[in-house]
């Protein structure tokens, strides 16, 4: 009896030109090693070679096989995709906790004025958490800092350009974050974001260029989070001049003059079903209204609005 999961392994072997390039593009994890061990099953269940590996190349047997399975591997998930939107459309957001609170319920409540019967589920996290969500499907759309390459099989829509700030105590003597990058190597506190988190990496690729050595002290779960413990006395923090993060009592915002700025931006995995463009529109919309002179009228990926 042939095993359906190997199946799909060769599909996407023959469908990319090889396991490497099948490994690379296939719209889950899996190790090369594990794919070829599979493969190899495969033939010797069918007892033929189905492909050639040095060039790649399918056998007359591989392109038999290809030509009886593509067709359902094609459509499979287009197909599931229409059941799940006929039986009660359901949208998944991935964002910080600020925007899944403060922004996200004026959009949805938008949205179900013309589009009353879809059900939502929200989830926050980390900017790797949300690109493993959306690789693995598990979210539909995120709202999130953009990075310099798209995720695969990945599109977005920018949206808002948020400049980097510094955050000092207010009893801090420091008045500029240029008397901080004279020092060359700075020795006091640091609060950030993980490292892997977009504002911690735009922030250091600019130091470094710079030649300034800060090491980070505390790793904070919240840019909210950053401002409280700024404002307590623990030190710097980097952040990003949104008013409703940055502004307290007991914090200066420092500028962060020549330093990349954070794009902010929608992320999508496939084609756009008719509730994601939806969505898509009502959010555009939203940050057009709310940040009129910074929101980004001319969008990349696939246009929202048609």
């Amino acid at each position: 009896m042939l095993n359906i999961h190997h199946l799909e392994l060769f599909y996407y072997v023959a469908k990319f030109g090889g396991i490497s390039a099948a490994v690379r593009n296939m719209p889950y994890g899996i190790q090369q090693p594990a794919v070829s061990g599979q493969i190899l099953q495969l033939e010797e269940n069918l007892g033929v070679t189905l492909f050639e590996r040095q060039p790649f190349r399918l056998t007359r047997e591989g392109e038999e096989l290809l030509a009886f399975i593509k067709p359902f591997f094609d459509e499979v998930e287009n197909v599931g995709e229409r059941l799940r939107q006929n039986f009660a459309p359901q949208l998944r957001i991935g964002a910080a906790e600020p925007v899944l609170r403060e922004h996200v319920p004026t959009v949805i409540a938008r949205m179900k004025e013309s589009h009353p019967g879809f059900r939502l589920a929200l989830r926050s996290g980390f900017q790797a958490e949300f690109e493993l969500w959306l690789e693995k499907r598990e979210i539909d759309l995120v709202v999130a800092p953009l990075r310099r390459t798209t995720p695969p099989h990945c599109r977005t829509l920018p949206l808002l350009t948020l400049p980097l700030v510094l955050l000092a105590p207010r009893g801090s003597k420091i008045k500029s974050a240029t008397e901080l990058w004279a020092r060359g190597r700075i020795a006091e506190p640091l609060i950030q974001l993980p490292p892997t988190e977009p504002v911690a990496e735009l922030f250091h690729r600019e130091l470094k260029r710079r030649k300034v050595t800060w090491a980070v002290t505390t790793e904070a779960s919240s840019l909210e989070l950053i401002t409280e413990y700024v404002a307590n006395g623990a030190g710097f923090g980097v952040s990003v001049n949104l008013p409703a993060l940055v502004k307290h009592r007991g914090v200066r915002v420092l500028p962060l003059d020549g330093f990349a700025p954070l794009e902010l931006g929608a992320i999508w995995r496939g084609e756009l079903t008719p509730l994601l463009r939806l969505a898509l529109q009502h959010i555009r919309n939203y940050v057009r209204e709310t940040w009129p002179n910074d929101a980004i009228t001319t969008p990349a990926g696939e246009p929202a609005g048609k």
